[in-house]
Protein backbone atom coordinates (compact mmCIF):
# COMPACT_ATOMS: atom_id res chain seq x y z
CA UNK A 1 0.00 0.00 0.00
CA UNK A 2 1.10 3.55 -0.69
CA UNK A 3 1.94 5.65 2.32
CA UNK A 4 -0.58 8.43 3.02
CA UNK A 5 0.30 11.78 1.50
CA UNK A 6 0.05 15.29 2.90
CA UNK A 7 -0.59 17.66 0.00
CA UNK A 8 -0.30 21.44 0.14
CA UNK A 9 -2.85 23.39 -1.89
CA UNK A 10 -2.55 26.75 -3.59
CA UNK A 11 -5.76 28.40 -4.79
CA UNK A 12 -4.68 31.01 -7.31
CA UNK A 13 -6.44 34.07 -8.74
CA UNK A 14 -4.68 36.72 -10.86
CA UNK A 15 -1.29 35.10 -10.14
CA UNK A 16 -1.77 35.39 -6.36
CA UNK A 17 -2.47 32.64 -3.85
CA UNK A 18 -5.80 33.33 -2.14
CA UNK A 19 -7.84 31.74 0.63
CA UNK A 20 -11.38 32.19 1.85
CA UNK A 21 -14.15 30.40 3.70
CA UNK A 22 -16.70 28.23 1.91
CA UNK A 23 -15.28 29.56 -1.38
CA UNK A 24 -16.09 33.18 -0.42
CA UNK A 25 -14.24 36.18 1.07
CA UNK A 26 -10.96 35.50 -0.71
CA UNK A 27 -7.85 37.16 0.69
CA UNK A 28 -4.46 37.42 -0.97
CA UNK A 29 -1.78 35.28 0.67
CA UNK A 30 1.32 35.42 -1.51
CA UNK A 31 3.11 34.47 -4.72
CA UNK A 32 2.52 30.91 -6.01
CA UNK A 33 6.11 29.86 -6.68
CA UNK A 34 7.35 31.26 -3.35
CA UNK A 35 4.71 29.36 -1.39
CA UNK A 36 5.24 26.22 -3.47
CA UNK A 37 8.93 26.18 -2.53
CA UNK A 38 8.08 26.86 1.12
CA UNK A 39 5.73 23.90 1.39
CA UNK A 40 8.08 21.58 -0.46
CA UNK A 41 10.81 22.57 2.01
CA UNK A 42 8.37 21.83 4.86
CA UNK A 43 7.92 18.27 3.61
CA UNK A 44 4.80 18.34 1.43
CA UNK A 45 4.55 15.16 -0.62
CA UNK A 46 2.75 16.86 -3.49
CA UNK A 47 1.33 20.23 -4.43
CA UNK A 48 -2.06 21.06 -5.93
CA UNK A 49 -2.45 24.38 -7.77
CA UNK A 50 -5.98 25.44 -8.67
CA UNK A 51 -6.75 28.51 -10.79
CA UNK A 52 -10.10 29.19 -9.15
CA UNK A 53 -11.27 31.99 -11.46
CA UNK A 54 -10.34 30.64 -14.91
CA UNK A 55 -13.63 28.83 -15.50
CA UNK A 56 -15.77 31.66 -14.17
CA UNK A 57 -13.90 34.18 -16.31
CA UNK A 58 -14.12 31.83 -19.32
CA UNK A 59 -10.44 32.10 -20.07
CA UNK A 60 -7.66 29.66 -20.84
CA UNK A 61 -5.57 28.11 -18.07
CA UNK A 62 -2.61 30.14 -16.86
CA UNK A 63 0.18 28.07 -18.39
CA UNK A 64 2.89 30.61 -17.50
CA UNK A 65 2.19 30.42 -13.77
CA UNK A 66 2.06 26.64 -13.94
CA UNK A 67 5.40 26.48 -15.70
CA UNK A 68 6.96 28.85 -13.18
CA UNK A 69 5.69 26.81 -10.23
CA UNK A 70 6.67 23.51 -11.84
CA UNK A 71 10.24 24.74 -12.35
CA UNK A 72 10.39 25.64 -8.64
CA UNK A 73 9.41 22.14 -7.51
CA UNK A 74 10.80 18.62 -7.38
CA UNK A 75 7.62 17.08 -5.91
CA UNK A 76 4.61 16.08 -8.05
CA UNK A 77 2.32 18.90 -9.14
CA UNK A 78 -1.39 18.63 -9.90
CA UNK A 79 -2.96 21.57 -11.71
CA UNK A 80 -6.59 22.52 -12.34
CA UNK A 81 -8.69 25.46 -13.43
CA UNK A 82 -9.93 26.30 -16.90
CA UNK A 83 -9.05 22.95 -18.49
CA UNK A 84 -11.88 22.39 -20.96
CA UNK A 85 -10.33 20.13 -23.63
CA UNK A 86 -7.95 17.20 -23.84
CA UNK A 87 -5.60 19.41 -25.81
CA UNK A 88 -5.46 21.92 -22.93
CA UNK A 89 -4.78 19.04 -20.56
CA UNK A 90 -1.83 18.12 -22.73
CA UNK A 91 -0.59 21.70 -22.71
CA UNK A 92 -0.78 21.71 -18.93
CA UNK A 93 1.28 18.52 -18.73
CA UNK A 94 3.77 20.01 -21.18
CA UNK A 95 3.98 23.11 -18.95
CA UNK A 96 5.20 20.92 -16.10
CA UNK A 97 2.16 19.45 -14.36
CA UNK A 98 2.33 15.78 -13.43
CA UNK A 99 -1.47 15.46 -13.19
CA UNK A 100 -4.40 17.56 -14.31
CA UNK A 101 -7.51 18.24 -12.26
CA UNK A 102 -10.84 18.66 -14.07
CA UNK A 103 -14.06 19.85 -12.44
CA UNK A 104 -16.66 22.05 -14.15
CA UNK A 105 -15.73 21.08 -17.72
CA UNK A 106 -16.17 17.39 -16.91
CA UNK A 107 -19.58 18.04 -15.37
CA UNK A 108 -20.59 19.92 -18.53
CA UNK A 109 -19.18 17.20 -20.79
CA UNK A 110 -18.24 14.00 -18.93
CA UNK A 111 -16.59 12.50 -22.02
CA UNK A 112 -13.70 14.91 -21.42
CA UNK A 113 -12.47 12.60 -18.65
CA UNK A 114 -12.29 9.67 -21.08
CA UNK A 115 -10.58 11.74 -23.75
CA UNK A 116 -7.91 12.90 -21.29
CA UNK A 117 -7.46 9.42 -19.78
CA UNK A 118 -7.15 7.80 -23.21
CA UNK A 119 -4.47 10.29 -24.26
CA UNK A 120 -2.45 10.69 -21.07
CA UNK A 121 -3.38 7.73 -18.84
CA UNK A 122 -5.75 7.47 -15.90
CA UNK A 123 -2.85 8.18 -13.52
CA UNK A 124 -2.69 11.73 -14.89
CA UNK A 125 -6.40 12.53 -14.56
CA UNK A 126 -7.87 13.78 -11.29
CA UNK A 127 -11.57 14.55 -11.06
CA UNK A 128 -12.15 17.43 -8.64
CA UNK A 129 -15.53 17.21 -6.93
CA UNK A 130 -17.02 20.04 -4.86
CA UNK A 131 -20.01 19.03 -2.72
CA UNK A 132 -22.52 20.47 -0.29
CA UNK A 133 -24.61 18.51 2.18
CA UNK A 134 -28.16 18.08 0.90
CA UNK A 135 -30.55 16.17 3.15
CA UNK A 136 -29.10 12.72 3.81
CA UNK A 137 -26.57 13.01 0.99
CA UNK A 138 -24.34 15.37 -0.96
CA UNK A 139 -24.94 17.42 -4.09
CA UNK A 140 -22.15 18.09 -6.60
CA UNK A 141 -21.57 21.74 -7.51
CA UNK A 142 -19.79 23.33 -10.46
CA UNK A 143 -18.40 26.78 -11.29
CA UNK A 144 -16.45 27.21 -8.08
CA UNK A 145 -19.29 26.02 -5.85
CA UNK A 146 -21.83 28.41 -7.33
CA UNK A 147 -24.03 26.10 -9.39
CA UNK A 148 -25.85 22.97 -8.22
CA UNK A 149 -25.73 20.11 -10.72
CA UNK A 150 -28.12 17.17 -11.16
CA UNK A 151 -25.42 14.82 -9.86
CA UNK A 152 -25.31 13.28 -6.42
CA UNK A 153 -21.85 12.55 -5.06
CA UNK A 154 -22.15 8.77 -5.45
CA UNK A 155 -23.57 8.87 -8.97
CA UNK A 156 -20.95 11.32 -10.24
CA UNK A 157 -18.07 9.34 -8.74
CA UNK A 158 -19.29 6.14 -10.35
CA UNK A 159 -19.56 7.90 -13.71
CA UNK A 160 -16.14 9.57 -13.38
CA UNK A 161 -14.47 6.25 -12.56
CA UNK A 162 -16.18 4.59 -15.51
CA UNK A 163 -14.82 7.31 -17.81
CA UNK A 164 -11.24 6.94 -16.59
CA UNK A 165 -10.59 9.37 -13.75
CA UNK A 166 -7.69 7.96 -11.78
CA UNK A 167 -8.05 9.92 -8.55
CA UNK A 168 -10.70 12.00 -6.76
CA UNK A 169 -10.10 15.36 -5.09
CA UNK A 170 -13.17 15.71 -2.87
CA UNK A 171 -13.80 19.15 -1.36
CA UNK A 172 -16.54 19.90 1.13
CA UNK A 173 -17.77 23.42 0.42
CA UNK A 174 -19.47 23.42 3.84
CA UNK A 175 -16.13 22.86 5.57
CA UNK A 176 -13.79 24.82 3.30
CA UNK A 177 -11.72 27.31 5.29
CA UNK A 178 -13.60 26.65 8.54
CA UNK A 179 -10.99 24.56 10.34
CA UNK A 180 -13.81 22.30 11.51
CA UNK A 181 -12.33 19.16 10.01
CA UNK A 182 -12.96 17.26 6.82
CA UNK A 183 -16.47 16.03 6.06
CA UNK A 184 -15.94 12.41 7.04
CA UNK A 185 -19.51 11.57 6.08
CA UNK A 186 -18.89 12.65 2.51
CA UNK A 187 -15.57 10.82 2.45
CA UNK A 188 -17.19 7.58 3.64
CA UNK A 189 -19.93 7.94 1.04
CA UNK A 190 -17.30 8.51 -1.64
CA UNK A 191 -15.33 5.49 -0.45
CA UNK A 192 -18.41 3.32 -0.93
CA UNK A 193 -19.08 4.72 -4.41
CA UNK A 194 -15.64 4.46 -6.04
CA UNK A 195 -12.49 2.37 -5.92
CA UNK A 196 -10.35 5.32 -6.96
CA UNK A 197 -7.98 6.90 -4.39
CA UNK A 198 -9.54 9.83 -2.53
CA UNK A 199 -7.91 13.12 -1.51
CA UNK A 200 -9.74 14.78 1.39
CA UNK A 201 -10.12 18.54 1.10
CA UNK A 202 -11.94 21.29 2.98
CA UNK A 203 -11.66 22.02 6.69
CA UNK A 204 -8.50 20.22 7.77
CA UNK A 205 -6.71 22.11 10.54
CA UNK A 206 -4.77 19.76 12.78
CA UNK A 207 -3.54 16.19 13.31
CA UNK A 208 -6.91 15.01 14.62
CA UNK A 209 -8.62 16.09 11.41
CA UNK A 210 -5.98 14.52 9.20
CA UNK A 211 -5.97 11.26 11.12
CA UNK A 212 -9.76 10.91 11.03
CA UNK A 213 -9.75 11.37 7.27
CA UNK A 214 -6.83 9.05 6.59
CA UNK A 215 -8.38 6.25 8.66
CA UNK A 216 -11.28 6.09 6.18
CA UNK A 217 -10.81 3.33 3.60
CA UNK A 218 -9.86 4.74 0.23
CA UNK A 219 -8.57 8.07 1.53
CA UNK A 220 -4.93 8.13 0.51
CA UNK A 221 -4.14 11.83 0.97
CA UNK A 222 -5.22 14.99 2.77
CA UNK A 223 -5.11 18.49 1.37
CA UNK A 224 -4.08 21.36 3.65
CA UNK A 225 -4.02 25.07 2.90
CA UNK A 226 -5.28 27.67 5.38
CA UNK A 227 -3.35 26.48 8.43
CA UNK A 228 -0.17 26.50 6.35
CA UNK A 229 -0.82 29.92 4.88
CA UNK A 230 -1.45 31.38 8.35
CA UNK A 231 1.71 29.78 9.73
CA UNK A 232 -0.20 27.91 12.43
CA UNK A 233 1.64 24.66 11.66
CA UNK A 234 4.09 23.27 9.13
CA UNK A 235 3.65 20.21 6.96
CA UNK A 236 6.40 18.39 8.85
CA UNK A 237 4.81 19.15 12.21
CA UNK A 238 1.57 17.59 10.97
CA UNK A 239 3.40 14.55 9.63
CA UNK A 240 5.36 14.02 12.84
CA UNK A 241 2.19 14.29 14.90
CA UNK A 242 0.57 11.62 12.75
CA UNK A 243 3.69 9.46 12.96
CA UNK A 244 3.42 9.72 16.74
CA UNK A 245 -0.03 8.15 16.43
CA UNK A 246 1.29 5.14 14.61
CA UNK A 247 0.71 6.32 11.04
CA UNK A 248 3.50 5.66 8.57
CA UNK A 249 3.90 8.67 6.30
CA UNK A 250 6.47 9.64 3.73
CA UNK A 251 9.41 11.58 5.10
CA UNK A 252 8.09 11.82 8.68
Amino acid sequence: MLKPRVIACLDVAADRVVKGTRFEGLQSIGVPDDLARRYEDQGADELVLLDITATRERRNPDFKTVNRVARALAIPLTVGGGIATAAQAGQMLAAGADKISINTAALARPELLKEAADRYGTQAVVVAVDVRREGPGWRVYSSGGRTATPWTLADWLRKAEELGAGEVLLTSIDRDGTGQGYDTGALKAASRATSRPLIASGGGAGPDDLERALRIPGVTAVLVAGVLHRGEVTVMELKRALAGRGMILRGA
